[in-house]
């Protein structure tokens, strides 16, 4: 067998029996490992996972996500995440715990329109989600283009340890900063980020073709030679 096994599945269909380690969007009966949603099954030595090519971004906690500030009260910013739920960035969580709406307006941080980089930090479907931008890397986005793919995509887009995404990244000189919601931002020059564009909407429309990583880098290579 291949390193990776890779088949197109619906939902109730067995993917394999054996003794493997199931992950995501993966039920397990005895050996048997059936499917819960349409996907492309990955099955390897690190265990059988299913990768949704369907669906709106259910957030989870410790996601990463690329939201917009559409709202704010006085003492909290609402984001959209592209999501059927809102979040929300309590005032508390950027100013401190001594925060006081007499003391600090929120528009010093962010405003209205202003992209951020943020961090799921609670989510239990009976709220909606709470975001942090504490941490590393994590805040205003103050440049660079956005391009949305369906959240169920994006780990295709990342790839195996990060593949496809340092593949892209090479060869458009663009930092790619990824939302689990479907968001993703790329930084660089205007070539490399029309490149980048259309190399994210290549992984968005073929993510259930096998050798996908292959064609990525066939297609970069030959934008390369046309430009030389």
């Amino acid at each position: 067998m291949p390193e990776v096994e890779r088949k197109y599945v619906t939902p109730g269909e067995l993917i394999a029996e054996g003794n493997y380690k199931s992950t995501s969007n993966v039920i397990r009966i005895r050996n048997k490992f059936y499917a819960t949603k349409v996907g492309l099954a990955e099955i390897s030595h690190e265990g059988i996972r299913v990768i949704p090519l369907t669906g709106p971004y259910i957030p989870r906690v410790d996601d990463l996500v690329i939201g917009k500030i559409v709202d704010f009260s006085a003492f909290s910013w609402e984001v959209d995440i592209n999501s059927c739920f809102f979040a929300y960035l309590s005032a508390q969580s950027v100013f401190g715990k001594e925060f006081s709406p007499d003391r600090e307006s929120l528009l010093k941080k962010f405003s209205i329109g202003d992209l951020i980089y943020a961090k799921v930090v609670a989510y239990d479907r009976t709220r909606n989600p709470l975001l942090s931008v504490s941490g590393p890397g994590l805040g205003r986005i103050p440049k660079g283009e956005v391009v949305r793919i369906s959240p169920a995509k994006v780990p295709r887009l990342i790839g195996k340890k990060g593949s496809m995404i340092k593949t892209i990244e090479s060869a458009t000189n663009c930092k790619l900063i990824i939302g689990q919601n479907g968001i993703i931002l790329m930084v660089g020059p205007p070539d490399g980020i029309l490149l980048a564009t259309q190399a994210i909407k290549m992984v968005e429309s073929e993510a259930h073709l096998a050798g996908l990583t292959k064609n990525i880098q066939s297609f970069l290579s030959k934008y390369k030679e046309e430009q030389s």
